[in-house]
Order: structure tokens, then sequence, then C-alpha cells
């Protein structure tokens, strides 16, 4: 509940907040859930299902029909001799009216079963649409490190460009004094081509996931967007995977989805179920030119399905075998789901571990790139040992801002499954 309300809050300050173009990670996750499709669609099912439960309810409550009809006939139906070559004829028009009101008994058990299945349509389709939610959150968040990363990578290569750039200008000067030859200028240059090539494609990698970002949260695409979060290095600790199981939206839509057949068995059974009712009728009565006449009609009903019988075993036998089937698929899920949280958990810590390692590569090149320059500036090292250098330290960086994402998103990948 206080996370909704969390989101409440923020909705309320989201055309604020996106107006100045910075998003935070609260803020995007509650446009998604006010704008995504796919959650509206899952509310107006659950809305749906709510009110066939409400029409459910209405079978417990007795039936009200009325009808009526008039007639004109073309001769007399009913005739009296009352003397020798003479008749007398009447009922010749007439008007009937009738009001039914019939109460059900007993049914089978069908309007209860019917009641309690409404109620699980109601429950499967708030799963649904909690599971859209989750959904939807998880892209919405793993879209944002995404570009988080993204625009962590760009800054690597402005820091690569800066570098670029002052060793330009001293290869210059010392090939102007002599102390450098034109190849070294060549390579310096060659460098620059190759990281605003990379720039390029890193700037376009950019706009394409900030599109795809835009239509998951249901905004315009804005160029200027700025996420304002960065990449956060929190633990995660590992849950009893089997306590969760049954807590999983997963695990109760196939719960629900076995109550169904099981019911649907017991429904099929109602089918062949005598039927009891109890009524009562008012009759309005005219013929011919004589007064209206009104009459009242109590009775009880009773319905029993014999030529039914004979399907009957073949019938129960199919539900049998649906419900049974829909058990074993509870079954294989479950072990589904429980392998799904323990990888997730098994990616989660691999991708801790590979933080750590590419935090030790990314020493190592630091440390690298010092020794180098010390050599360079020494005339030790040549302009290729220092580009080499730089490069490396590059490419750790870029390793470790990708681990990093990874890390993020395995961690955010397992709250996903263990429903949190």
């Amino acid at each position: 509940m206080k996370k909704y309300f969390t989101i409440i809050l923020i909705l309320l300050s989201t055309n604020l907040v996106y107006a100045e173009n910075n998003l935070t990670l609260e803020t995007c996750k509650a446009l998604a859930i006010q704008n995504n499709i796919k959650i509206q669609n899952s509310q107006l099912e659950l809305d749906s299902a709510k009110q066939i439960k409400n029409a459910a309810f209405t079978k417990f409550f007795p039936s009200i029909s009325a009808g009526g009809s008039i007639f004109q006939a073309a001769n007399p139906l009913m005739e009296m001799t009352i003397a020798p070559g003479m008749s007398l004829g009447f009922i010749n028009s007439g008007t009937f009216g009738i009001i039914n009101v019939m109460q059900p008994l007993f049914a089978g058990g069908r309007i209860m079963n019917g009641n309690k299945l409404a109620d699980i349509g109601v429950n499967a389709n708030q799963y649904k649409l909690d599971l859209a939610r989750k959904e939807v959150l998880f892209k919405t968040e793993e879209q944002y490190w995404q570009i988080v990363a993204l625009k962590e990578k760009l800054k690597t290569i402005a820091t690569y460009q800066i570098f670029l750039t002052s060793l330009d200008k001293q290869v210059q000067d010392a090939k102007n004094s002599g102390l450098a030859m034109k190849n070294d200028v060549m390579k310096v240059k060659l460098k620059q081509s190759e990281l605003l090539l990379n720039k390029a494609k890193l700037e376009s990698g950019i706009k394409l996931a900030t599109m795809s970002f835009c239509q998951t949260i249901g905004i315009d695409y804005n160029p200027s967007l700025q996420l304002t979060e960065a990449l956060k290095n929190e633990d995660v600790e590992k849950q009893n995977h089997k306590d969760l199981l049954q807590t999983r939206n997963e695990y109760k839509l196939l719960q629900a989805g076995v109550d169904v057949s099981s019911l649907q068995t017991q429904m099929q059974l109602g089918e062949y179920l005598p039927q009891v009712g109890v009524g009562v009728s008012g009759l309005l009565i005219k013929l011919d030119s004589n007064r209206p006449k009104t009459d009242t009609v109590v009775y009880g009903m009773v319905q029993i399905p014999i030529s039914n019988w004979w399907e009957a075993s073949y019938k129960l036998d199919e539900q049998n075998k649906k419900e049974q089937i829909a058990r074993n698929n509870l079954k294989d899920t479950s072990e589904m789901l429980l392998l799904q949280m323990e990888k997730a958990y098994q990616d989660l810590t691999d991708a801790k571990n590979q933080v750590s390692l590419c935090e030790e590569a990314q020493k190592q090149a630091y440390e690298n790139l010092k020794v180098n320059q010390d050599s360079y500036k020494n005339g030790i090292s040549s302009t290729s040992d220092l580009l080499e250098a730089e490069a490396l330290l590059q490419q750790t960086n870029d390793q470790l801002i990708e681990a990093k994402t990874k890390c993020q998103i395995c961690k955010l990948n397992y709250l996903h499954v263990t429903k949190r």
C-alpha cells in the first residue's frame, strides 16, 4: 500500500518534473503505470470480470417474466346447440396476460458453483493486472539503466577526446621541433577519427533507446530528456524460494486454473442432477365482451434430465482429465518457477563477481597508463604505447559500466521473480 501511495504522490508531481526534462526512476515508473496500454487493458479486463461476478450473483434471486397475447377467431371457438337447427357460438376473441415469478431451490449446484467461478475470474484478472504492472515496471527500469549506461560510456569518450586533443598538440609540437615523426601525428589523427565514429554510433544508440523508453512510459520522444540517477551498487539477500513460490502471481494463476477445472467438473455433474423450483403466476383472462378475470397459481417444479444420463459418464471423464491436466501444469510450472528464481540469483552472483573483476582491471589500466605517461615524458615509450594504454583504460571503463549495468538488471530481475 505504501508503494502505491508513493506512486500516487509522484504522479501528482510528474508534470512539473517532466517539464524540466529531468526524470527520476520513480517518476518514470509512475508514468509507465499511468500511461501503459497493457496495464489499462488489464484493468478493463478486471472490471469486466467484476461485472460477470455481479451478473452471476443475480442467479440466486427469483426470475420474473411477463407475457400476453390477443386473438380474434374467424369462427367461434365453441358452439352450443340450443334448438334443432339453431346453435350459439362464443369465444370469438380474447386477451391473455401472465406474470411469472420462479425461484430456483436446487439447480445441481450450478448457481453456487457459477458464483465461485466468477469469484475466481475476478481474482485471476487481479493477478494478471499485478503481473502486467510488474512487467511494465521491470521493463521501465531495465531501459532506464541501459540509457544511463550508454550515457556513461559517452562520458568516457569525452574524457578520451580530451586526452587525444592534448596528445595531438604535444605530437604536433614535437614534430615541429624534430622530436617526433609524421607517422606519430597520423596515429593520433586515426585514433581521433575512430573515436568520432564510435561516438556517432553511441549517440545513435542513445537516441533509439530513448525513443523506445519514451514509448514504454507513454510520453513523446524528447531528445533533451535527462535521467537523473546513477548506477547503484546495492546488495540483495537470497530468499527462501520455496516459501516465495506460492506468492508468485504466475503460481496463483495456475492454481486458479486448477480450481476452475474442479468447479467445471462439478458444473458438468450438475447438468445431470434434478432441478427443483417453486413459482407463482398471476393470470389475466378476458374472453369476448366478458369482464376480465384474474387468478393466481402457485406451483412446484421438478425436472429430471433422464436422457442425459447415458452421456454423463463420458462427459465427466473428459472433464476429470482436463482437471488432471491443470494439476500437471501447476506442478510442472512450479518447478520451473523455482528454477527461474535460483537462476536469477546465480546470474546476480555472477554479475557481482564480474563487477569486482572489472574494477580490478580498471585499477591496473590506470596504473599502466600512469607508467606509460611517465615513460612518454621521459622519451622511453612511444606514442603508440601511450595510445594503447589510454585505449586499454577506455576499454576497461566501458567494461566496468557494462558489468555494473548487468549487475543492476540482474538484481532487478531477482527482485522481480521473487515478487519484491
